[in-house]
This record gives C-alpha cells, structure tokens and sequence, in this order.
C-alpha cells in the first residue's frame, strides 16, 4: 500500500486530471501511490451550497466557512481509518505558510498519508485552521487564485520520492536542491544545434570526468544564481580531504628574477579576473606585471614569502605568506590551471607554513564568490569588513564591493 495523498478543495476534477497523467498517473496504475480531490462543497449545509461568506470585521473579499472544511477533513480521516492507515498528516496551502522548500518536501515523504487544504478566496476562517492544521505551508511569495497549484507542487514534489514513482533513485537526487545546489545543465541529440555544441566532456564516456564537470556546473550555476544556497551549502559541505598531489607537481620559494616575474604574471592575471566586475576598464588596464613585479619585491623587504606552485616546470599558481603578521594572500591560480584543485592545495599549503600562527588571517573581495567559498568550506570565517570600495569615494570603482577579512578556525 503506497503514500496516500488527499486534496480537499473546491475544484477536484482540477487537480485529479493533474494527479493521474505522466508519472504520477502511472506510479497510482502501478499502486505505488494513491491520490484523492474531495469537493468541500459536498459538506455544506445550507441549499444553496455556498461555502464562503464575508469577512467579520469588513473588508474585501469572502472567506470560507470552518464548518464544510472540517466535516470534509473528519470524511477522509474515517477513509484512511478504514484502510487502516495512521491518522493524516493535515498541511494547509496559506499565503500565511512556512516558505516551502525539498526539505519540507523530503520529511512530508516520510508521512504515510497527506492531507492538502486548498484556500481560496480572501483565506479561510482561521478556527479550523486552528482545529485541524498540523502546519500551513506556502510555495513562495506570491499570490495566487486558490490554493489548488499549491496543493499540486506538494503533492508532486513529495510523491516523486516515493519509492517506484521515479524510475531510479538518482533520478531526484541529483535534481536541483535535493544536495543544496542547483541542478547541472542538461543536452541531448543532436551534437549541435544551431551553432552551439555538446560540452566535449560529455561525449567522452570518461564518466569520472563527466561527474567532475557536472559537480563544478552544479557548483558555479548556484553560487551565480542562488548565492544564498551556494553560502548554505558551503558551511555544510566542509572540504575534508584535498585533492593529491601529481607527479610533476610542487612548490617552490619565489627568489630568483625569473620567479619573481612568473609571480608578477599570475599576480596581474588574477586581480584583472577578481576586479572585473567591480572596477573601470581603465582602472583595470593599468594592472600590468611590471606594477605587481614592484609591489611583489617591496612585499618581500617587508616580511613577505612568495611561493610559485609548478605543474611539469610551468607556473600556474602562487601564494604569499607574513610570519610577522600571519597574513595570507595573493592567492592566485592561472585561468589555464583552475578547477584542478591547485587553489586548495596552495591555501593548505599557505596555511602549514604559518604554524607559530594557529588562526592565520587573510582577506577576499565579497565579489570574489568562488573564492570566498573555497575559503569558507577549508575552514576560513569572515571576520569583518576591511575596507568598503565606495563608487563615490574611489573614482575608479564602478560598483561596491567589500574588502572581507577572514581567519583560519578549522
């Protein structure tokens, strides 16, 4: 005996048409689920079968009646008695609701049956609320005609859980949200389409490769997208294990000229790529490697050790250290290099040569998202604002960004 799923509403015909075509008209075929749309209307008791009325207290609009709600809701709780099923887990669609989300969807799954009150009108009087409501949900901030949508985005995203629905597992877990992320995007035949390609990657058959990509896709589409997911996502996917270090990899102290110029070169290439977004294209034009080979050498009169991370004797990122002051930064991996953990592996490495500093401090532009989250999932937390990059202050600024001060809690 599958979930059971009962939408008590004002237009059940509206939402049983939904409820059995594609999958879930089929998973019900099969009996893996079962649903049912109850017309509220059947229980009034007045002849003319009117179900709402106006407001106590004026204003616009109608409000429906407690009383054909309730003797609806006690009519399908005696069915699912008689079936032998616990009592239901009764949800209201409210504008008033808790903001709906897979979460909620993952544990209203969980349920052996679900009830669904669609509103409609101005609201419903609140007393059945009270009486029968284990809890009001919304799916969003927005308004709508009646709560029967609503009540099908429920019933959809928490039966596709259910076991049979969905022809594999994997066919919702790796949907958006279900990890905290947005969903990788998606191609199919044919190759190209009017110009646009394929990601070659998908059509290696390299399927290591292939899940790589798509986690990095999925990662970037929310951080872009989604910032606030992508922030909850980081403090609850903490980096445990680095990547390992390959052969023809390593690190070496920036000393002679032609390290200190490489350094100077990935210094320029970076901060053009972090100020892009925020700074004049003028601005931008006069970060050269000749500025960052001067800045790097007075750096190191004033305490600094610069380090070049090599990949088969080609520079493709660096980092910088103080044991003054145990400050971290330029940070920087070649645009060639990203996305093959170099970054993590410089940050690590940045941070065990500051032992006599056990909380280290660096700093990162809140623009710098990729950044930033790299920090924060290696254990780094924002401390503070350093410095705001006010379009009004600075001539060269085009848009407001903050100078984040972070340090090392592990």
């Amino acid at each position: 005996m599958g979930m059971r799923v009962d939408i008590v509403t004002l237009f059940p015909e509206m939402c049983q048409q939904v409820l059995d075509a594609s999958i879930l008209g089929r998973a019900a075929k099969r009996g893996y689920i079962e649903t049912h749309c109850h017309q509220i209307r059947d229980y009034t008791l007045n002849k003319q079968k009117q179900t709402d009325d106006y407001p106590y207290g004026g204003g616009c609009g109608m409000v429906l009646y407690a009383q054909p709600i309730a003797d609806c809701l006690r009519a399908v709780q005696q069915e699912v008695e008689a079936q032998g099923r616990p009592k239901p887990h009764i949800v209201f669609l409210t504008a008033g609701g808790q903001r709906y989300t897979e979460e909620h969807a993952r544990r209203l799954a969980e349920y052996d049956n679900l009830t669904l009150v669609c509103g409609h009108y101005e609201g419903i009087d609140e007393r059945v609320i009270d009486a029968f409501a284990d809890e009001e949900i919304s799916i969003g901030d927005y308004i709508l005609t009646g709560g029967e949508l609503a009540s099908l985005v429920v019933a959809d995203s928490v039966l596709r859980l259910k076991p049979g629905v969905l022809a594999e597992q994997k066919g919702y877990e790796e949907e958006s949200y279900w990890d905290g992320l947005l969903e990788y995007p998606q191609y199919t035949r044919p190759e190209v389409w009017e110009g646009r390609a394929v990601p070659p990657v998908l059509l290696g058959g390299d399927h290591q490769k292939i899940d790589a990509w798509r986690g990095e896709q999925s990662r970037t589409r929310t951080r872009l997208r989604r910032p606030e997911l992508y922030e909850a996502w980081c403090r609850t996917h903490p980096i445990t294990e680095l990547p390992k270090w390959k052969r023809g990899e390593n690190v070496r102290l920036v000393k002679t000229e032609e390290q200190f110029r490489a350094a100077a070169q990935l210094f320029a290439e970076g901060r053009k790529t972090v100020c892009a977004d925020g700074w004049t294209a003028e601005y931008l034009e006069t970060l050269t490697p000749e500025v960052f080979l001067e800045q790097l050498k007075q750096e190191k009169q004033d305490g600094w050790v610069c380090y070049l991370h090599y990949t088969k004797d080609v520079a493709d990122g660096m980092v910088s250290v103080n044991h003054k002051t145990g400050q971290v930064e330029h940070l920087f991996v070649s645009a060639a290099a990203r996305g093959k953990g170099i970054g993590m592996k410089m940050l690590d490495f940045a941070r065990k040569k500051l032992p006599e500093w056990p909380h280290p401090e660096l700093t990162v532009l809140d623009i710098n998202t990729r950044a930033l989250a790299l920090y924060r999932r290696m254990g780094w937390a924002i401390e503070g604002i350093e410095l705001v990059f006010d379009p009004e202050k600075f001539e060269d600024v085009a848009v407001e960004s903050r100078l984040l001060k972070m340090r090392y809690e592990g």
